[in-house]
């Protein structure tokens, strides 16, 4: 077994996920980090690359298998594979949103539950679960998405009071917009109407803009060698601009920050 902290990072091919795992092998840890096809992705220094799909239990499985049969240890786990979804609620099937949900929720479940046993006998690890500003603010065209994000949140704070006493904690980072890919991976509407059609290219726009303008993948990656190191860690990590909304939601009537949200979103008073 090695002395070496070892980290497991889902989806590291790119975007937030492979500037964690780089972070983190840069913090000294032994470093692996998953996509769904792994085979064709440059080596990068401190990283070893596993193929793993959230939405399967033996490949979730197989994958922690993987890590503890060649380091004999697992420290920290980072849930950040996911997926985002546009578009009215009524615009998504059920089908869609169970398949948004079974990757966004059901994937981190899957994970925890294949890594909790090995991180309890050592009495040590943690999970470290990407959320969302999305987590606790509403966002009009993303409701799936943000109800993903909403359900990680509360899943990550319960399961943290279960397993504290065993050496374990379980803890959200929650980026704002962020400068990757996100936004050409959105699942669009299944089931588009018309009746949304102007409100939603005006989200488009809107979504367009906030990730361009985001932060860089590089600040969140900082704030989840944070919640990976910190000695006395916080339940959780807002990112960027997400400590100035978090503070909003709590502090500003309810209906002045109703009216802050439609005004983003320019939808009418």
């Amino acid at each position: 077994m090695t002395t070496q902290p070892v980290a497991l990072v889902t989806g590291a091919s790119s975007g937030i996920g492979k500037s964690a795992a780089l972070a983190l092998a840069q913090k000294g840890f032994r470093v692996f980090g998953t996509g769904r096809v792994t085979a064709h992705l440059a080596p990068l220094e401190g990283l070893t690359f596993l193929d793993l799909d959230v939405t399967d239990d033996a490949s979730a499985t197989a994958a922690v298998a993987a890590v503890i049969a060649q380091s004999g240890r697992l420290d920290v786990l980072v849930n950040n594979a996911g997926i985002g979804s546009a578009g009215a609620a009524e615009e998504n099937s059920v089908e869609q949103a169970r398949s948004v949900l079974d990757i966004n929720v059901l994937g981190v479940i899957r994970m925890t539950n294949a890594a909790l046993p090995h991180m309890r006998a050592q009495g040590s690890g943690r999970i470290i679960n990407l959320s969302s500003i999305l987590g606790f603010i509403p966002q009009p065209y993303m409701a799936v998405y943000a109800a993903s994000k909403h359900a990680v949140e509360g899943y990550s704070e319960s399961l943290d009071h279960e397993v504290r006493e065993y050496g374990v904690r379980v803890l959200l980072v929650e980026p704002a917009f962020t400068n990757t890919a996100f936004e050409a991976n959105i699942a669009q509407p299944d089931q588009p109407l018309r009746v949304y059609a102007q409100q939603r290219r005006v989200f488009e726009e809107y979504i367009a803009e906030s990730v361009k303008a985001g932060d860089d993948p590089a600040v969140v990656a900082a704030a989840i060698v944070a919640a990976a190191t910190d000695p006395k860690p916080k339940p959780r990590y807002p990112v960027g601009r997400t400590a100035r909304v978090s503070t909003m939601r709590r502090l500003v009537p309810a209906g002045i920050f109703d009216k802050q949200i439609r005004k983003l979103n320019h939808l009418p008073a």
